[in-house]
């Protein structure tokens, strides 16, 4: 099989993937101001008058043996928030590796909406992250805001893939 087609069915699969959205799975808020958070700072506001707004945290859970449950498990989304400039999304997690070898870790994130509400859809990347074994690294993770407003329409992210591989 071709390298394009591999790419190809991992679109394709990435793309069931965020149609349907991840299972099981536990996202972060971006901090749109919709909802009660930690009190943390974000990078923009709801209101837009102060710039600050609640933030939360979360994790994904993965269920079973495979590689890639265990990929998702040791992925915790930290935050997920816009950019200060507003040209961003951006997804902060921590990638901790508690097996005694490294891993090469892939992560994609999902900015989604609240429940019910439809947004474009938004997804960035952590590729190649290397994490030593039982040690703890941490990425940011972006991609384009296209929106007109203040990114408030985003109010979660999710890990709709991750993977890992022998470093």
């Amino acid at each position: 099989m071709k390298l394009r087609h591999v790419r190809a069915i991992a679109v394709l699969g990435l793309a069931v993937v965020a149609l349907t959205g991840a299972r099981g799975s536990h996202g972060a808020s971006c901090g749109g101001g919709h909802g009660s958070g930690s009190g943390g700072s974000s990078s923009h506001s709801s209101s837009g008058s102060d710039g600050s707004s609640g933030s939360s945290s979360g994790s994904v859970s993965g269920v079973g043996g495979s590689s890639r449950d265990r990929a998702s498990r040791d992925v915790k989304i930290d935050e997920c928030a816009l950019s200060a400039d507003g040209k961003q999304l951006v997804a902060k997690v921590t990638v901790s590796n508690s097996d005694s070898s490294a891993y090469l870790y892939d992560v994609t994130l999902q900015f989604k909406g609240a429940a019910g509400k439809s947004v474009d859809l938004a997804l960035a990347q952590v590729e190649d992250l290397r994490v030593e074994g039982g040690a703890s690294k941490s990425a940011e993770a972006t991609t384009p805001y296209t929106g007109s407003g203040n990114g408030s329409e985003y109010t979660r992210c999710e890990v709709s893939f991750a993977s890992r591989t022998s470093a």
